[in-house]
């Protein structure tokens, strides 16, 4: 028990001058809650990105506002997840390109990674951006900040710590954790997750990944890179089973090129421990595998942080998906909203920020804001990244939408060529009767950067024709939305429309 009447639940290790430095932002030992003053305008529950921006947002437009925090301030992007992972992405991208220089005439590099460093400048880096998100910025921002468990003793109340908080409006913004699967003796055998990962100091020589989604691909593929011997073990039958198919056999390509193994469409039946050594053994084309590691990486999805809330003493509705709320994200008690993964179907830090921008317009200033007109993009970040935003071909046939689907591959784009990464594409999902953008994916070293372009274009509802007229500075692989765009505009030539042009030509010579 700290000095403020708040507890601490979070583990960080190692407890070096770098995680000191992070918790000493995000949940301060000393921290001391703040006596309350009257109705609050907003309480907030939950401090990661979407209550973040909800409190210090309000706060920032003149309202009274609380936030509670149970453990970390930053949440899961900061501490386990956006942050961290990125960080070791980028390194494991130097120890590839170190490593595979000979195609661009560059010799005698061996990519050999100290891994203890790579840590070691994750944390570091993690703990200088720990200020954007510390319990410090909140308070100075006019936020009062109450560090313990927030439980709802009513409909318009709630209980942080000793303190008591009374509100016209809440969010409910506590996020989800990783899921973990029913395996009969995982817990026994022991394995990491998102939130332990990053603690790791020494490099796992054979690492098992359970799950092909988007945070056990990017891990398995950096881990691989540090020298670990890495196999991904999925009941799925591809790799991102959620995304264009042509996009995830281009990342599987990448995955054998690189030794990732793959077992995909098993299932597992349990895992044992043997000496040292963590076996999973599961069932695939009708026989019985097994594989062998030093460590097992469990990223089968997330699970919403709904214990301990009292959510039934607020009369709020919730399932084993989070919590229930409308296209505005008002729950079954409307006084109060949620945002972020405790709510959505998309668990991403950037549409958590979003859902939390549509919380204050109808929050405090009786906005009618809907989820249902955000335009979100996400990404993979493996190498090569996949982006997507809006309908996925299916999808869009499902809903009887006429469709023109338009690719470019990235061997015609000259940039691509020339960095040696020609092997993504860039695909385009056309409404065919409007010419408005109803879908993109775009497969390449920097895709995450590049898909902006065609988020702004279907949020301003611009047509196919705007990417046409855009122009990009060459060489660049962008300039591969602009192709397709002119490739869209040659599908308008239609052999009448040519006759009429050819005609009208010849009388102008």
């Amino acid at each position: 028990m700290n000095s403020g009447g708040h507890t601490q639940s979070h583990t960080v290790t190692p407890w070096d001058a770098h995680n000191q430095e992070l918790v000493a932002s995000v949940h301060p030992a000393e921290w001391i809650n703040p006596t309350p003053g009257g109705r609050y305008n907003l309480v907030v529950i939950g401090a990661g990105t979407a209550g973040l921006v909800s409190a210090i947002g309000a706060a920032g437009l003149g309202a009274k506002v609380a936030l509670v925090e149970r453990d970390l301030m930053g949440g899961d992007c900061l501490n386990y997840g956006c942050v961290p992972s990125k960080a070791l992405i980028r390194s494991s991208r130097a120890a590839y390109d170190a490593a595979h220089g000979a195609p661009f005439g560059v010799r005698d590099a061996t990519g050999a990674v100290d891994f203890a460093a790579v840590m070691e400048r994750m944390r570091r880096l993690r703990a200088g951006l720990a200020h954007h998100d510390s319990a410090r910025r909140a308070s100075e921002a006019d936020v009062d900040v109450f560090l313990g468990q927030g439980v709802f003793v009513g409909p318009d109340e709630l209980q942080a710590g000793d303190r008591r908080l009374r509100f016209a409006r809440a969010v409910i913004a506590t996020g989800s954790r990783p899921a973990t699967p029913p395996i009969p003796g995982l817990a026994e055998a022991g394995f990491l997750t998102n939130e332990t990962v990053f603690s790791l100091t020494e490099l796992p020589r054979r690492l098992l990944v359970i799950g092909a989604g988007p945070i056990g691909c990017e891990l398995a593929q950096a881990f691989r890179r540090f020298g670990s011997e890495v196999s991904i073990i999925s009941l799925d039958a591809r790799l991102l089973p959620r995304e264009d198919a042509a996009a995830a056999a281009v990342l599987a390509t990448q995955f054998e090129r690189e030794t990732i193994g793959l077992a995909l469409g098993a299932k597992i039946l349990r895992v044992e421990k043997r000496g040292g050594a963590k076996v999973v053994v599961f069932e695939r084309n009708r026989g019985q595998h097994e594989l062998v590691g030093d460590e097992v990486l469990v990223a089968i999805g997330r699970t919403p942080n709904l214990d301990g809330l009292g959510l039934q003493a607020a009369g709020v509705k919730f399932d084993a998906g989070g919590v229930l709320v409308d296209d505005r994200l008002r729950s079954s008690n409307r006084k109060i909203f949620a945002a972020g993964d405790i709510c959505s179907a998309y668990k991403f830090t950037h549409v958590a920020d979003a859902m939390a921008r549509v919380v204050l317009q109808n929050a405090l200033f009786f906005g009618r804001k809907r989820t249902s007109s955000l335009v979100i993009p996400w990404t993979t970040y493996t190498d090569p990244e996949i982006a997507h935003v809006g309908l996925y071909e299916q999808e869009a046939r499902q809903r009887g939408l006429k469709l023109q689907t338009l690719t470019v591959s990235l061997a015609e784009i000259d940039r691509a060529v020339l960095d040696g990464e020609p092997e993504g594409f860039a695909r385009l999902h056309v409404d065919a009767g409007s010419g408005h953008i109803l879908g993109a994916t775009a497969v390449a070293r920097h895709a995450g950067e590049m898909i902006g372009e065609v988020v702004l274009a279907m949020t301003e509802k611009a047509k196919v024709g705007a990417l046409s007229r855009t122009i990009h500075p060459y060489p660049t692989e962008a300039e591969v939305w602009k192709r397709l765009g002119d490739s869209y505009q040659r599908t308008r030539l239609t052999p009448g429309v040519l006759r009429f042009f050819r005609r009208l030509l010849a009388w102008r010579r």
